[in-house]
Formats: structure tokens, sequence, C-alpha cells
């Protein structure tokens, strides 16, 4: 299927998710890896191959350059797209990758559902937040706190954030097509908001956090 959505918001941020149907040999005719790029795939299992191959994929599809840009990690493993001013962030599950791109700090999270979160729901859930649960949808509500948390993360850049005690996501009602939140990182003395968007593709949960004008970031 290869891309399966695409769009520029008029808040200045492009979003791709890319449906994995191709074959490993696909994407690496298409990529010309580095060098880097090459041992990091070396270490991974096929599936992930596959997911992260068309992550970077997607990226350059988004790019428009003729030339392939690399997709760099610095010190603290968060990806660029060399020799660009624009912040990235992407993800993939399953057969979905997901790549979101802006002038501003973004990340971005695509989930398979799995019943098993909820093993982890006391790592990543605020006393707040879980009180806003309900039976019924409180799998796939999870994953969007989880996504959320994942998202914010990904847009600070630089690790060391405890998903409960730095990430605060807004309690919010649960849409089963998609919905909007906000969330904050706080850590010591240093504070951002974002907005949060997510929505339900099939079995998969993609949500994306934005820097919110007010950012300090």
């Amino acid at each position: 299927m290869g891309l399966r959505r695409h769009f520029k918001s008029e808040k200045q941020f492009e979003l791709g998710i890319w449906q994995i149907v191709e074959p490993e040999a696909f994407f690496l005719e298409k990529l010309e890896l580095s060098e880097a790029e090459t041992d990091i795939l070396s270490i991974k299992g096929k599936g992930k191959r596959l997911e992260w191959l068309a992550s970077r994929l997607l990226l350059h599809w988004m790019s428009e350059r003729e030339v392939r840009g690399e997709c760099i990690v610095d010190e603290h493993g968060k990806p660029h797209l060399k020799d660009s001013k624009y912040d990235i962030s992407l993800s993939h599950s399953g057969d979905l990758a997901a790549v979101i791109a802006a002038p501003f700090p973004v990340g971005v999270d695509i989930q398979k559902i799995v019943s098993k979160i909820t093993r982890i729901e006391s790592k990543f859930m605020r006393d707040e937040e879980s009180e806003s649960l309900v039976e019924n949808t409180r799998i796939e509500h999870l994953h969007v706190y989880w996504g959320a948390k994942e998202s914010l993360y990904k847009a600070y850049g630089k690790r060391e954030l405890d998903f409960k005690k730095h990430l605060h996501v807004r309690p919010f009602s649960f849409d089963l097509k998609k919905g909007k939140t906000t969330a904050t990182i706080t850590k010591a003395d240093y504070t951002a908001h974002f907005d949060i968007y997510y929505e339900k593709l099939e079995d998969y949960i993609l949500v994306y956090a934005i820097a919110a004008n007010d950012s300090s970031l």
C-alpha cells in the first residue's frame, strides 16, 4: 500500500503514515543507507527492520529532496534529518510507520492496541489521569495516555524524564474516533506546553504532540 496518509497542517507541521506491505529489499534499494544507519539496522530483528526502514523512507519522501538526507541521531538518541532545521519524530508498530516534522518541537507515537498495556499502567499514569478511564474503553484510552507521553518524551529529546512525575496529560474523555487534549512537561525550573492529538486507526492508536505557542521550548 505504501503511503497511507500525508498532510501539511495550517499549524505548520507535517504528518505522514506508511502502510508497510513491501519487502525489505524495496526499502534498501531506495534508501542507500549510510554506514552509521547500516550499523543500526544490523542489530534489529526482522520485523523491526521493516518498520525502521519504512519510517526512514517516509521521512525522505516527506523531505521532498532529490538526494536523500541521512537520518542521524544525537547524543541523546533523538533523530534529526541531516542539514535540516526541522524537528522530526518517527514511530513504527506492526505494519504502520509514522513521521512528523515541524520548525518547532513535535513528537509522534503509533502503537498497535494490546491488552498487556495494563501491566505497566502504574508506571506512567498519574492519579487524575487514571480517574478519567472508563471500563469499556480503558485499553484504548490507556494507549492514548501512553502515546501522548511517548510523544512528549520524543519532543523533549533529552531523556531523563519520568513519565509520571514530569509528564502531565490533561484528563479527557476518550472518543472512539479521534480527539484532542493538552499536556505539560514540568521538570525543575523547566516547563513546556503541548497540544495532543489522537486518532484510532483500526487496531492502532496514533498520537502526536505539537508545541503550543506559549511553550518555553
